[in-house]
């Protein structure tokens, strides 16, 4: 079902490329971003995810230079049954993170400085574990090819003006093909990006708090990530807007002047839904057997295993609790990382 949909949707990018191609340089301009897509295609399989991560800075970081942050993805990997991905650290200040790869095999997760400063380590693992989500549905093939797209669409159409409108491009429309190029072709591609991410999103969250066992711990993460997302600036996001459905919350300081057409469902609705699943687990356990307060042993047996395991569960999203010191990166009797 997933290589029908990401062939239907390279289908669709193609036609649409295609067609801005048409508009712009009439049946010879078509053949071009015929070519042009076709290379696209080729390009975004192999490299899309090695862009996104060079677009955004990323470093990649093991358990020498980031040891807690590694082991609570290599705990999740493991949990998920997913092959561990490659792991990567953006040095930026909004807290904030994203997958990417064209399969389980080829799967990178990142997380900026600023999400693993402002969060708990549960809520890290949360958040991680909505990554490796995306991974295991391969949504990270279908986002990486999308943001390509819609990054080369908005560029023919932002020079749509320089190379049409002409009567020697055998342009049918003329100046009027020009504008529906600049003015409709980045505001279909933007559609296609909020068609795709909107409906993963819900399904990430509900496959990341399956993994990590708590949802509670998300929708908290997800509503510092939204609060911090408004106050700080992403710089590398806001220079290439296409990949900003990647992320797990939209990282454009523009995005919540117009929510009808954010690439990302309400960060509200986000948390309702997680919750609403936190109720339906702990009514599950109440109804599969009665609540008896546990022996010292079975509490340490009961403990969630992974680097998180010592930690309680976080509050509420509508009371949050403070941020932690910065544990990340930091390994007194190792070799430090980059920024430790």
């Amino acid at each position: 079902m997933n290589t029908i949909r990401t062939a239907m949707l390279l289908a669709a990018m193609t036609a649409l490329f295609m067609g801005v191609g048409f508009l712009i340089g009439g049946t010879g301009g078509m053949m071009i971003a015929l070519l042009i897509a076709a290379g696209t295609n080729l390009f975004s399989y192999w490299n899309a995810d090695k862009m996104v991560l060079s677009m955004n800075r990323a470093v990649e970081v093991d358990e020498k230079n980031a040891p807690e942050y590694y082991a609570i993805v290599q705990s999740l990997a493991k949990q998920a049954g997913l092959p561990m991905p490659k792991t990567y650290l953006i040095d930026n200040p909004q807290p904030n993170a994203f997958a990417t790869g064209r399969n389980p095999q080829n799967a990178a997760v990142a997380a900026s400085t600023g999400l693993l400063q402002a969060l708990t380590p549960e809520e890290v693992a949360a958040v991680m574990a909505h990554e490796l989500a995306h991974v295991q549905h391969r949504d990270t093939l279908t986002m990486t090819i999308v943001a390509t797209f819609a990054g080369a669409i908005s560029m023919l159409g932002n020079f749509a003006l320089f190379f049409g409108g002409n009567r020697d491009n055998n342009n049918p429309f003329g100046f009027v093909g020009v504008l529906v190029a600049m003015i409709v072709a980045p505001f279909a591609a933007m559609v296609v990006q909020m068609a795709v991410s909107r409906t993963r999103e819900y399904e990430a969250d509900r496959r990341g708090a399956e993994i990590c066992g708590h949802p509670l711990w998300l929708a908290s993460a997800l509503d510092k990530i939204a609060r911090g997302a408004e106050r700080i600036r992403n710089p590398d996001a806001e220079r290439n807007p296409a990949t900003a459905h990647l992320f797990i919350i939209n990282p454009l300081s523009g995005e919540r002047m117009d929510s009808l057409f954010s690439t990302h469902p309400a960060t509200e609705n986000r948390i309702a839904a997680l919750q609403a699943m936190a109720r339906q687990m702990q009514g599950s356990e109440t109804q599969a057997a009665p609540r008896q307060a546990p022996t010292p042993r079975q509490a340490d047996e009961q403990r969630p295993s992974g680097p998180w395991g010592e930690a309680a569960q976080p509050e509420q999203p509508t009371e949050p609790a403070k941020p932690k010191s910065n544990p990340w990166g930091r390994n007194p009797t190792g070799p430090k990382g980059r920024w430790s």
